[in-house]
């Protein structure tokens, strides 16, 4: 069975109300156990969009490398995180909404934010509309999805260089048994979410806390 594509409907649809900057959002790095939640806002040229956009998830990582590289030269793009220590202060979600806004902060304003999942940011600047799967559906949501998953990728490989042991440059800090191992018998570092159950417990199992 073929995956439907995304497609510029959303955003045709909001043009012809008059909203003539549209810019889709999107996070990634909501359930790994180390490092921070990535988030891109991406305004396309309707007139130079790549071709072969689709769900990040759905892309190997050279595709999705060469998709980024034309997407940075041809659209207007804001990359932010949210730290770790947002993470465990606000919650997993509150973190992707501030990374989503910190993102949209970093274009120019936008008439209409085109935003994947179910719920709006608390603190969105612009009006919004949040797309259930708008990674496969939205041509702005999808370009977004491609921008923060490298981006996000390539900061957990720099990760691993600086807390080796833990394969984040393979698992990009997702719960694999690999992982889990590492963390059973290195400990708990720095770039770790502590909130989060895995981690949570290690800690409180009295286990040795890496520098």
């Amino acid at each position: 069975m073929t995956r439907p594509s995304p497609d510029f409907s959303f955003e045709t649809a909001a043009l012809a109300t008059g909203a003539l900057r549209i810019a889709g959002v999107d996070e990634v790095g909501r359930g790994p156990l180390a490092g921070p939640v990535t988030a891109a806002a991406v305004r396309l040229d309707p007139a130079r969009i790549p071709a072969g956009l689709a769900d990040s998830k759905q892309l190997d990582a050279t595709r999705r490398e060469a998709l980024f590289v034309a997407i940075m030269d041809c659209a207007e793009v804001g990359i932010a995180h949210a730290s770790v220590d947002e993470i465990d202060s606000l919650n997993i979600l509150r973190a992707s909404h501030l990374a989503m806004t910190r993102a949209l902060a970093l274009i120019a304003p936008v008439d209409l934010a085109l935003i994947d999942g179910n719920l709006l940011p608390r603190d969105l600047a612009c009006p919004g509309r949040a797309i259930v799967k708008g990674d496969a559906r939205c041509l702005s949501i999808a370009a977004a999805s491609i921008v923060a998953k490298v981006t996000r990728d390539r900061l957990m490989v720099d990760l691993a260089q600086q807390h080796p042991g833990y394969g984040w440059e393979r698992n990009a800090g997702y719960p694999t048994k690999a992982h889990l191992a590492a963390l059973l018998d290195l400990g708990v570092t720095p770039a770790h979410r502590r909130s989060f159950k895995p981690v949570h417990n290690i800690l409180y199992q009295a286990k040795s806390v890496t520098p």
